[in-house]
């Protein structure tokens, strides 16, 4: 592993226009364009100094793009999920497999379902959406995984949208942003911050301040701007279609293997971030 922080990606299906959807209208999903877009967002995470591992494309698999929900990293340790749509059951295996090449302990998720995408991490506290996708049998299990590594999960009722990330995300402050008309509760939370547009609820902590955020949300990039820090625009128009965001896009590996952590490599010094 280099000494630049790492993130998973995964090529778009060629069948991504078949992908699932749940609470918006099915309009037609550019294939072309979405590679496209896929590349800038790649090129924007490497452009912040990330460096990217390509977890092995599955064409059978249309929404395996969005690869969030195939793991959850715990510090250095990666829970691999058990998603809630059937028809993505078989996505993590090829997830894990890099994982595990790259040196991470993997630990897999034995009962109930659960999306990545339905998980918060901000500290210490992870926040678990629990709606369509992910289960009272998946936050129970993935509680009896994830507590003992010293982090406490805490389960947010939702019903307006796809995962608990297509709602709300966190600053590196630990601020929570949120679309107001998508939350159910924005008391769950200590620190909530409305933003203006949808798009705006998702961003993705680059470190140094940088966050990247949905080129759809100018409003919401104008307020992060206003907060001190600094938008990092990117087109995934195509993704949006399909309930897509900036989060699910990749996963960020904060945290390095213990053996490279030891070879003093990377710097192991993120390990409770948000997202």
């Amino acid at each position: 592993m280099s000494s630049a922080p790492s993130a998973l990606v995964r090529r778009p299906s060629p069948h991504l226009a078949d992908g699932l959807i749940t609470h918006i209208t099915r309009t037609p999903v550019d294939t072309a364009a979405a590679l496209v877009q896929w590349q800038g967002y790649v090129d924007a995470l490497t452009g912040a100094g990330w460096s990217t591992v390509e977890v092995a494309a599955a064409p059978e698999f249309a929404d395996s793009a969005f690869v969030e929900d195939t793991v959850v990293m715990v510090g250095e340790v990666a829970v691999l999920t058990r998603p809630g749509a059937p028809e993505r059951a078989g996505e993590p295996d090829a997830t894990a497999d890099t994982l595990a090449a790259l040196g991470h302990p993997v630990r897999r998720m034995a009962s109930g379902r659960l999306d990545g995408g339905d998980v918060l991490k901000v500290g210490d506290v992870v926040y678990v959406g629990r709606g369509g996708r992910t289960d009272a049998a998946g936050v129970a299990e993935f509680r009896r995984l994830v507590e003992p590594l010293g982090r406490r999960v805490v389960a947010v009722p939702i019903s307006k949208v796809l995962h608990l990330k297509s709602a709300v995300t966190a600053l590196p402050d630990g601020t929570i942003v949120g679309y107001p008309p998508l939350v159910d509760d924005p008391a769950f939370f200590p620190h909530f911050r409305p933003v203006p547009e949808e798009a705006g609820a998702h961003v993705v902590d680059l470190g140094g301040g940088r966050l990247l955020v949905a080129a759809s949300a100018p409003r919401s990039a104008e307020l992060l701007a206003d907060l001190g820090y600094t938008p990092v625009p990117v087109d995934i128009q195509e993704f949006e279609k399909l309930e897509g965001c900036v989060t699910c896009l990749s996963v960020r590996l904060r945290v390095p293997p213990a053996g490279v952590a030891e070879a003093g490599t990377v710097p192991a010094t993120q390990d409770r971030t948000t997202q």
